[in-house]
Formats: C-alpha cells, structure tokens, sequence
C-alpha cells in the first residue's frame, strides 16, 4: 500500500465565482483545484450536464482513482462493464485502471463533483476539450496527450448500449 504525502501546507479555498468554467450548455465545467493546489493530494472540478447530455466517453486513468459524487440530478455511471444509475447524494469511486465514462441519465440533467487522487494536473485536459467542442483543434489531438493527462480512451459495449 502506497502514502500519498500531499506537498501543501495551507488550506484550498476556491470560491464558486472565482472557477474557470470551461464548455458550454449542455456540458460546462467547472476548474477547481488542480494537482498543484493540493501538493498532488488531489484534482476537482464539478461537470453539470443538461437533458441527458455525456459527460465523458469510456477511459480509464492508470495512476488515479476516481471519485463522482452526484451533487443533484440523476446521473450513468459506467464502472468496469457495469452502469450504474446515480441520483442525488449517490458516491461511486472508480479504482486506477478501471474503464468509467458519465453522462446525465437520458432526459434528466445531473451536477456531478468529480474528484481525482492522486492529482494530476489536469486543468490543461479541460481547456483542450473545449478547444476541441470549438473546432480549434481535432478530436484525434486527445490521443497526442493521453499520458500527460493519464486518460487513455477505449471502448465499451455495456456503455454504447446504455447510451442507445
């Protein structure tokens, strides 16, 4: 078993009107700490998604585990080959390697706190998917930074099935 020994001595406060918001409706989110602010402890934002919209397809991280809590709404959770539907108040933490992807449940919106540990700075992965939702750059341009931003993509039959 590993420590994390996070390299920060004061406390993180990020005030609601101070996160950069990145996206658009359907799908905005919201910066809030990345792995530098925490000493690597951790990375945060929080993803609100409308009427069902995705929120990110089948990947997994193979140094973080991932935790989504569901902060309103109801959301789909992919963890492994298993879908899991969330609503308010719900917790699902996803271990390192583990394929996952989210998305609001069919015509029902969700606001989503996601929180990565250990951190990875990953604010710049953000700014690069808006880059891309704006066709500033090709959606190909995310398999150049997979390992930068420890996502690697893959695909999932139980995901693509829910989502039909």
């Amino acid at each position: 078993m590993s420590l994390i020994s996070p390299d920060f001595t004061e406390s993180v406060v990020v005030r609601a009107a101070d996160a950069e918001a990145v996206g658009r409706s359907p799908a905005v989110t919201r910066l809030l700490a990345d792995s530098s602010a925490t000493g690597g402890a951790l990375s945060t934002h929080r993803v609100t998604l409308t009427d069902g919209a995705n929120g990110a397809r089948p990947h997994h991280h193979a140094n973080s585990a991932e935790l989504f809590y569901l902060l309103d709404g109801t959301a789909q959770l992919l963890s492994g080959e298993q879908v899991v539907t969330a609503g308010r108040g719900d917790l699902v933490i996803v271990p390192p390697g583990l394929a996952h992807a989210f998305a609001a449940a069919p015509g029902e919106d969700a606001d989503i706190l996601i929180v990565i540990t250990p951190g990875v700075e990953r604010f710049g992965y953000f700014r690069h998917l808006e880059r891309i939702a704006y066709g500033k750059v090709p959606p190909e341009s995310l398999l150049e930074v997979q390992e930068l931003y420890d996502t690697y993509f893959q695909q999932s039959a139980a995901w693509e099935a829910a989502r039909r």
